[in-house]
């Protein structure tokens, strides 16, 4: 049995089983989608981890992961919406300005190489946990804040380097720390990559 696809096809699941709790079910179901939100980010970490460890970790693999990420965490995203329409509209200029930033991320990618950005980079990871935390805040506790606020600062920071990795690189290539390990791939310079982080 292939376990990081499993683990990647449970989070693909939970998208659609969260949309549906939130519209169906609404506010009663907040703490089941954050339970569910908890289990996806476990499966996130888990199946790079393992796909490493067996020696599976294709650039199929990784590319079906990072756009599995993109819908699960969207899933996220409109399940607060539907929860909490008036908080997300207050916040709707900090939203859009991410959502460019990722949609410049992919079109900047497929130009150059024909291919979508997968680059899981530290500062994605790191801006995955801001997310947790940020939406644990919001559909647990009706509450944007500091954790908000954060969250939308890393997601910022982290798609700017997700833009320079791919403007920098030379070649498409999945898994890559930051902008500046695609500066050393772009000259040939060789690095010790973390087998619990990238590949």
């Amino acid at each position: 049995m292939n376990i990081p696809k499993a683990l990647i096809f449970f989070r693909l699941l939970l998208a659609p089983i969260i949309l549906s709790l939130a519209y169906f079910i609404g506010d009663t179901s907040k703490t089941v989608i954050v339970v569910l939100m908890y289990l996806g980010l476990i499966s996130d970490i888990l199946d790079g981890i393992i796909a490493r460890k067996q020696g599976v970790s294709s650039a199929q693999l990784r590319r079906m992961d990072s756009q599995t990420d993109m819908v699960f965490w969207l899933s996220i995203g409109f399940a607060t919406w539907i929860l909490y329409p008036e908080l997300i509209a207050t916040h709707a200029t900090a939203i859009y300005a991410i959502l460019a930033m990722e949609v410049a991320c992919y079109v900047i990618s497929i130009v150059r190489f024909k291919k979508e950005t997968c680059t899981h980079a530290f500062l994605s990871k790191l801006w995955g946990i801001t997310l947790l935390i940020a939406f644990t805040s919001l559909i647990g506790f009706n509450h944007a804040g500091i954790p908000f606020t954060i969250a939308i600062i890393m997601g910022l920071i982290s798609h700017i380097d997700r833009i320079l990795i791919t403007l920098i690189l030379p070649k498409w290539t999945h898994d890559i720390p930051s902008a500046y390990h695609a500066y050393l791939i772009r000259k040939g310079i060789d690095f010790k990559r973390n087998d619990l982080l990238n590949g």
